[in-house]
């Protein structure tokens, strides 16, 4: 597997995983604002350019991403195909960030759904879930 920076050419591929992935285990949580809050936040082209996308392939296959602004500070997008699940791919990402991140706090705004991942990477919880433009968000933080 490596992990690479995904550039424009592969933006589509990226965004299509996110999408994808989002409806299947995430929008289930969420109400139908929520579901076009974060449909919009993933096509705002303007936004998109502010960001750092990377990616885990594996035999030409992007398997999953990890997505961060301000300076590798905040994971924005994290996300792995269903059928690779358990299967150490979110763990790379996550570690090649840390590889790359000269920030000594990393923060995250994580959905219902990956509360207890992010706990497993050294993630605590900053307040209580919260809900912003129909998204359900637990604000996280690692610290090193």
């Amino acid at each position: 597997m490596e992990i690479i920076k995904i550039d424009e050419l592969q933006l589509t591929d990226a965004i299509e995983l996110i999408w994808s992935t989002f409806l299947q285990f995430e929008a289930p949580d969420y109400s139908k604002e929520g579901i076009q809050s974060f449909k919009d936040f993933i096509n705002d082209k303007k936004i998109l350019k502010t960001l750092e996308f990377w990616g885990a392939y594996d035999n030409n296959e992007l398997k999953g991403v990890i997505v961060t602004n301000d300076n590798r500070k905040h994971i924005c997008c994290f996300f792995v195909k269903a059928q690779y699940h358990r299967q150490g791919i979110g763990r790379r990402l996550w570690e090649y960030l840390l590889e790359n991140s000269l920030s000594k706090i990393i923060t995250v705004n994580s959905s219902p759904y990956a509360v207890c991942v992010y706990h497993k990477f050294g993630f605590t919880d900053l307040d209580t879930e919260q809900v912003s433009d129909g998204i359900r968000y637990t604000a996280m933080k690692y610290e090193r």
